[in-house]
């Protein structure tokens, strides 16, 4: 009796390995060399410290930042594709839709920065955008290392239930709002001296750029 044989499809995870071996050796690495920021660092969500230590604009372009900002993109670019796949709306294991997610997040992020300062500029509030854009970039590196580990849970594991990454952007999202707190709490002098410009700024470049882009995607799958 001749079986039928189907052919079985192999997917290629190596590519994912390899980044996720190389992401976590970043922070390895970050950890060894700077082991007491690295310390406060992780303690980001239960005490303001590391922000009040670390509010000087020279840490912007530290190594520190720069070797965290890189697993940043790569973690979100992850839980993105892991979120689509949990979804139905593409697979976890599409390298070229990967370094799509990955490019878009770079362009995103370094084009608003620039924009962020041009507009600072404008309004002569340059010293506290950058003040408060490193305030950003560090509570979104600490999301970034927090979902690292929880990405590879879900890329091994198949049958993921969509209430995962739900809690995961739920949390998120809790975490940026009270980056946002701690930001007004530690520079509210400066606020209240440029209350005005502070809202317009607050309005045109940390609300619209999230609201378009989430009318763009939700448009798009329509």
């Amino acid at each position: 009796m001749i079986e039928h044989l189907h052919p079985r499809i192999i997917e290629n995870k190596d590519w994912a390995t390899a980044l996720f071996v190389l992401t976590f050796a970043v922070v390895a690495m970050t950890k060894s060399a700077y082991e007491t920021r690295f310390t406060e660092f992780s303690k980001l969500i239960f005490s303001d410290k590391y922000a009040k230590i670390y509010r000087d604009n020279s840490h912007m372009k530290s190594s520190f930042t720069v070797g965290l900002f890189f697993v940043q993109v790569i973690s979100f670019a992850f839980f993105i594709q892991l979120t689509m796949n949990i979804f139905g709306e593409a697979s976890k294991t599409d390298w070229i839709l990967f370094i799509q997610i990955a490019t878009f997040l770079l362009y995103f992020i370094l084009a608003k920065y620039l924009i962020e300062k041009i507009v600072a500029a404008s309004f002569n509030i340059d010293d506290f955008v950058e003040l408060f854009n490193l305030q950003k970039v560090t509570y979104r590196t600490y999301i970034g290392v927090l979902i690292l580990p929880i990405n590879a849970i879900l890329f091994y594991y198949d049958n993921i239930s969509t209430i995962v990454p739900l809690a995961v952007i739920g949390i998120s999202l809790c975490i940026s709002l009270y980056s946002y707190f701690i930001s007004v709490k530690t520079y509210q002098n400066v606020i209240i001296g440029k209350l005005f410009y502070f809202i317009l700024y607050l309005c045109a470049l940390e609300i619209a750029p999230y609201y378009f882009l989430y009318y763009w995607i939700t448009k798009g799958s329509a």
